[in-house]
């Protein structure tokens, strides 16, 4: 060994080992950064895609009214195909879910209308229909049961709750001709008669016909082509549609009513 002024050479493995480059230390946390921003958009990509799905079935719960999505089952399909027998004119299934009435009654002749709030039950339900090969025949629309006019369908198909069978009894009442029929399904309607009642438990089906309700007399009033007016006696009376149905839920406009009635000399009320 020697000695003198010459250093101790250092092992070559000694020689290698160091500080890490701060470069090395700079690109392994871009590589976990990375990862945590895919993985963070993945997962609220997902949240995002459940909230759109759910939301439209959960909404109804939320209403005052609620209106829960429950399929058909086939018994009450093939009931209420049994009252649409030797029944003509067009048919709307009110609350149509995914379609289910609407594509039955579209097969036995029926051009069917459907009226759901729930856009991809309807989406769904246009598939469906494809599907079955009745497009042609059949019509879904994203719409409030509340917002429609139904006076133009002959055949009115409704599985409805309890809590709204009243107001819909009365909307029908308006806004049906004499000639129409409304079958309910699961529930009946509070104060109707059913002309028909075929089935048991959850597949009972209720038919009630205008003309039997109406004591086969004809209204004294009808709704005009701008669905705002009354022709009573052949009189036009505009606005008097909108006031005799707001009678039947306020009775503030009553008064009103008779008054449209003063004015057009159309000693009604």
């Amino acid at each position: 060994m020697e000695r003198g002024g010459s250093s101790l050479e250092m092992p070559e493995e000694e020689r290698q080992v160091g500080p890490v480059p701060p470069a090395s230390l700079a690109a392994d946390g871009l590589r976990k950064s990375s990862w945590g921003l895919l993985l963070t958009g993945i997962v609220g990509g997902a949240l995002v895609a459940v909230y759109a799905v759910a939301t439209p079935f959960v909404t109804p719960a939320l209403r005052r009214i609620c209106l829960p999505f429950v399929p058909a089952t086939p018994k009450q399909i093939e009931n209420v195909v049994k009252m649409l027998h030797r029944r003509r004119g067009p048919l709307v299934d009110i609350g149509s879910g995914d379609g289910r009435i609407v594509i039955a009654a579209a097969k036995e002749g029926f051009e069917a209308v459907g009226y759901e709030l729930n856009p991809w039950l309807v989406w769904y339900s246009r598939y469906c229909a494809w599907r079955e090969g009745v497009q042609g025949s059949t019509r879904f629309h994203v719409s409030d049961l509340w917002k429609v006019t139904f006076s133009q369908y002959s055949n009115v198909v409704i599985f409805g709750v309890p809590q709204m069978m009243l107001q819909l009894e009365k909307k029908l009442e308006l806004e049906l001709e004499d000639d129409a029929r409304v079958i309910a399904c699961r529930f009946p309607f509070p104060h109707w008669t059913p002309d028909h009642i075929i089935g048991e438990g959850i597949d009972t089906v209720w038919a009630y016909d205008m003309s039997t309700f109406r004591g086969r007399e004809k209204r004294p009033w009808k709704r005009d082509t701008s669905g705002s007016c009354c022709v009573m006696e052949g009189v036009l009376i505009p606005g008097l549609w909108n006031l005799l149905w707001k009678a039947e839920t306020d009775t503030k406009a009553n008064f009103s009513v008779c008054e449209v009635l003063w004015k057009n000399e159309a000693m009604w009320c």
